[in-house]
């Protein structure tokens, strides 16, 4: 065991169950087993975090996703989301990075008072500086990490690059500045070898890997409060429930799981009306004003039974206005008879190892980073080739899949071999323990600089104090 530290997680938004909020719940699980406190700045909560005190929880609302600010300066500067072709002159740009960068400095006074106040010794700045969905957020943790020497270990999910939304803009120069840095004094961390290839490639840093992991020694199981999950939701006991248990974006390919599912119907129509397709999660912060309809429409197209649900999935157990029982994403999986993954690109699969750990059958695309980092590790899967018919559109699946998975329906005992291997390889891979080592090695390589920052700080409150 090393030093024990006080440890700041920030981020735009957390308490929600998008990818980035349910790994920051894992690391505060295993980084409190560890003997450290931790705290939290968010510019949005979408539920108080239930594994820290809420005095722990602080809101610094300029860095939200949504913020006045936010909206403003990414409509001039990404095209894509204003939705109107913009030409800007290099002056004009100047301007707005100048203006961005004051209003950041700003922000940055403040999270700089609150890491005085509450004692902070390190950040771990959550996808900050890798996409930027909170511009003010991202500058001023550069700028706490870079000019004021803030100990800070950046966790990227993904990057900027990697989302067209953000790759065409007004800013690269600001952007390769800051997202993310490429101090010496930083420490970064990402999830896949492939995000380590591109880092050390073009930032020329060495990002240490730690993949998305999962909770094996708790897994999700039925039991007496999600077993009302079919009942409550109007479905029967032998109905088959397809799961896919993400946000609704493009990237996630549902579409496709859509056109699965109806060349499943129409091969083995013994099972079409008892097969419903349910998608657990919202819309998401990847703007698409169409996709949700086009999926609607599809579903109604092929005769598959479609089901939003994200009314009634939040991230912890509870009721809503009305009293109705709301369940988790790992509630809806464990009552899930398979569970669709068919993105053509992923940081790494949060759904996919939460999957797992219920042990539910799962089909997945080989997406890159499954290909590199997951399937190497042994899991037995249905796999379809991330291969796709260029004029349709569309993924293309073989017959041998569809059997395979009409195979699994019908056969219990060779499912619970397959599920039962595949929980044994995740909880040695991607489990708690493998995370609590990761996470220990890093803090005590960067011990150094975290308790020099420690006393920059506190020099900093008594050069201020009055």
């Amino acid at each position: 065991m090393g030093d024990q530290f006080r440890i700041c997680f920030i981020c735009g938004k957390l308490g929600g169950v998008d990818g980035v909020s349910l790994e920051v719940d894992k690391w505060i699980y295993v980084l409190k087993a560890l003997g450290h406190t931790v705290f939290t700045i968010a510019g949005k909560y979408i539920k108080p975090l239930a594994s820290i005190p809420k005095k722990n929880q602080i809101v610094v609302d300029r860095i939200r996703f949504d913020s006045p600010e936010q909206h403003y300066y990414e409509n001039l500067v990404f095209p894509y989301l204003s939705g109107q072709p913009s030409s800007l002159t290099k002056e004009m740009r100047n301007s707005i990075v100048d203006k961005m960068t004051l209003f950041g400095s700003d922000v940055a006074n403040t999270i700089y008072e609150k890491l005085k106040k509450h004692d902070i010794d390190v950040l771990i700045a959550e996808n900050t500086n890798a996409m930027p969905m909170t511009l003010l957020g991202g500058i001023a943790v550069y700028q706490l990490a870079t000019e004021r020497r803030v100990a800070t270990i950046f966790h990227h999910h993904d990057f900027w690059w990697e989302r067209s939304r953000f790759s065409n803009n007004h800013i690269e120069a600001l952007l390769n500045e800051i997202m993310p840095p490429s101090d010496l004094g930083s420490e970064h961390i990402v999830l896949t070898s492939y995000a380590a290839h591109i880092l050390r490639s073009i930032k020329r840093v060495r990002p240490i890997i730690i993949p998305n992991c999962e909770d094996f020694d708790n897994p999700v199981q039925l039991d007496e409060y999600n077993r009302h999950f079919r009942k409550d939701l109007g479905f029967k006991d032998d109905d088959i429930l397809v799961m896919q248990p993400t946000r609704i974006v493009r990237r996630k390919r549902i579409e496709d799981s859509v056109e699965l599912l109806a060349k499943l119907v129409i091969k083995y129509p013994d099972i079409h009306k008892k097969i419903h397709y349910i998608i657990s999660l919202y819309q998401g912060d990847e703007p698409d004003d169409h996709y949700v309809d086009e999926i609607k429409q599809l579903a109604k197209n092929r005769e598959i039974p479609l089901h939003m649900i994200s009314d009634r999935v939040f991230s912890q157990r509870g009721n809503d206005k009305h009293g109705k029982r709301l369940y988790t994403n790992r509630d809806v999986i464990a009552n899930a008879d398979l569970v669709t993954y068919l993105p053509v690109w992923e940081g790494f699969g949060n759904a996919l190892l939460e999957t797992i750990a219920a042990r539910i059958p799962l089909i997945t695309t080989t997406y890159l980073v499954y290909k590199t980092d997951i399937k190497i590790t042994g899991l037995k899967n249905i796999e379809i080739r991330d291969t796709y018919d260029e004029q349709a559109g569309k993924l293309m699946v073989s017959d041998k899949v569809v059997d395979e998975i009409y195979f699994l329906l019908n056969h219990p005992q060779e499912k619970n071999q397959i599920v039962d291997m595949n929980f044994d390889i995740g909880k040695r891979e991607f489990g708690y323990n493998t995370l609590s080592h990761k996470l220990q090695n890093v803090l005590n390589d960067y011990a150094d600089e975290i308790r020099a920052s420690r006393k920059r700080l506190e020099k900093s409150k008594l050069l201020y104090s009055v």
